[in-house]
Formats: structure tokens, sequence, C-alpha cells
């Protein structure tokens, strides 16, 4: 492995030097910084990360919690562009992530702090896990730089979707198409899924739409039989919807089979809408109207809110940045207006 002293003895000059041009100081001449530098290349010299961490108190590392209930992983459609983005915002800033190991079964039994203290992460991003459980709770209040995503706790920063402005926007738009017995399929339980269902309720209420309690269902987010058969339900009532919303696109899928198996037409006989923006919507025909989220800014601003936290933390703010999304009109809502 070569080393600053195997360069300074082929440059002819101190270790010090050797060190200043690697490191971009600017009290050494730029000829004979470029000359070190391209005495390093040609040598293969790469930097020890371990001193590095000696010397800057960081490893470069971020870790990411990312937990998902469904086992669906990065293949998950919308958290595997939340978190591609944050991958790019990270390494375009010299940092590399490590994901934390989210399952229940994990080598010698580490909680997650105990993973981050192991790794020597220098901060950590918190997204799509059980935000109430003990060893997240006990990782938030650590101290170690923290952002959760879609979360809200008092002690960290937050980036978070509007989902009271998203889920407002995608009602008036329905409500505009002429639609006023609207139900909602919400997701499970969470600060996600309480914002959404406030925002419709209030939202109706304001439009003067009457929303019976049959009406709004739950089924878990990204599940399509969930989704299905609570669409069944709501299709067997004596007065039905004539549009329904879903907790996210891939569980209107599950919604979709059902209204096809009734031999109904999507938007003719009943309209339907999801929620995320996900890319295999727009391949449907038609095309499903959805809120799209921008997961390549929510992704960026984690990414940049922690390294700020990092680099910067006497000068940066615990905050909670919220991202809009914007209606995705497809054309599974149809136009009451023009019957």
């Amino acid at each position: 492995m070569v080393s600053m002293k195997d360069i300074s003895a082929a440059c002819g000059v101190s270790i010090a030097t050797v060190s200043k041009a690697l490191n971009d100081h600017k009290d050494i001449g730029a000829e004979t910084k470029a000359h070190i530098r391209q005495v390093a290349k040609e040598m293969g010299y790469f930097p020890n990360s371990a001193a590095k961490a000696l010397k800057t108190k960081r490893t470069y590392n971020i870790g990411v919690l990312f937990a998902v209930d469904d086992h669906s992983g990065l293949t998950h459609d919308y958290f595997a562009y939340v978190l591609d983005s944050l991958k790019c915002a990270a390494e375009a800033k010299g940092y590399d992530i490590t994901f934390i190991n989210g399952s229940s079964v994990r080598p010698n039994k580490m909680s997650y702090l105990e993973h981050c203290r192991y790794r020597g992460f220098d901060g950590v991003v918190i997204a799509n896990t059980q935000f109430d459980r003990p060893e997240v709770l006990e990782l938030v209040q650590s101290g170690i730089p923290s952002v959760t995503i879609d979360h809200i706790f008092n002690n960290v920063s937050a980036v978070i979707s509007d989902n009271v402005k998203g889920m407002r926007e995608l009602l008036l738009y329905i409500y505009q198409k002429g639609h006023r017995r609207i139900a909602y399929i919400h997701g499970a339980d969470s600060s996600v899924t309480r914002s959404r269902l406030a925002s419709f309720y209030k939202t109706a209420a304001e439009l003067g739409i009457e929303v019976p309690d049959e009406y709004v269902c739950e089924a878990a987010y990204r599940d399509t039989k969930a989704a299905h058969d609570m669409t069944e339900q709501l299709l067997a009532l004596k007065e039905p919807p004539t549009c329904i919303l879903y907790p996210d696109d891939f569980a209107c899928f599950g919604g979709i089979n059902a209204i096809n198996e009734k031999g109904m037409k999507i938007p003719g006989d009943i309209s339907v809408a999801g929620y995320d923006g996900i890319r295999i919507g727009r391949h449907l025909e038609p095309q499903l109207t959805t809120v799209k989220q921008d997961t390549k800014k929510l992704g960026q601003l984690a990414a940049e809110k922690l390294i700020s936290m990092i680099e910067r933390p006497k000068m940066t703010i615990i905050e909670q940045v919220v991202v809009e999304g914007e209606v995705y009109p497809g054309g599974s809502v149809g136009d009451l207006n023009l019957k």
C-alpha cells in the first residue's frame, strides 16, 4: 500500500508538503501541488479512511434505517426513488451510505443505536419504519445527528411530504369533476395516514360533501388484497360511491381488479384515484389519477439537511421541511358534469 512517505521520497519533498498538496492547502504552489497529485495518482495512492476519520472526527458514512413491513425492501415503488435521490445527494457531498440491518434477526443482537456506534456513522436517516418502537426512540434520543422522512419527532429534523395539501388538492380535483359520493380507503394508522384522513374530512366539510361512515375504511399500504376486499364492500352498498380514493397507487391495483371482476368500467361506471405517483400508474389504461410526490426532492433534502447537521451542528436548526406534491390528472376520474 502506497503511503505519503513513499510519495514524499518520489517527489523529493517533505511528508508535510505531500499532505498539504493532497488536502488542497493553499500555502504551497499550484505547480508543486499538481506534480505531487499526479505522482500520487500514478503510484496508486488512496487515503486511509481510518486515518482520515481520526483526523477529521468523521467517517463520511451515513446510516439509513429502512425497514418495510411487507418485505419489499428496495423494490418499494415509492421509497426506492426517495433513497436513490438520498444516495446521489450524499455521494455528491463525499459521503457513503450504509443500510442499518432492520430485520428482527441481527448479528450479535445489536440494537439500532449499537449498530450505528459500531459502524461509526456520522448521522442517520430514518425512513419507513415503525417509529414508535423502543429501538427507534432510543436512536433518535441518542444525540447522533438524525433526519426522519415522513415522520416528526420533537428533537430531530424531518423531511415530510405535504400530505394535507396533497389530499386537499386531490379531493378538490375530484369535486370539480362533479363527484359528491366519494369514498376513501385509507392506510394503517401512522402520522401520514392521520394527516391525509384529517385533510380528507376537513376538505369534504368545506365543500359540503357528506361522508357516510361506511365510505371510509382501512387497508394497509400496498396491500392489494385488502384494497380489493374493501372495494367489493363499497360497491355492494345500497348507494355506492362514484369515486374511490386508495391509500397508495399500488393498493389501488387491487381495487381496480375488484371493479373489473364486477364487469364495471373505469371511469365510465366508477372512478378511482391513488396516491404517490409511481411510474407504473402511467402505463395503465386509463392512466391513474394520483398525487405525484416529489421523491427526488425528498431524498435530496434529507441528505443535505443531515450533512448540514454533521458539518455545521451549531448553525443547523431542528426543523420540519415540507415538500409539496402535485395532482397528476390521469384519466381514471370521470367528469360527471358531462353526463
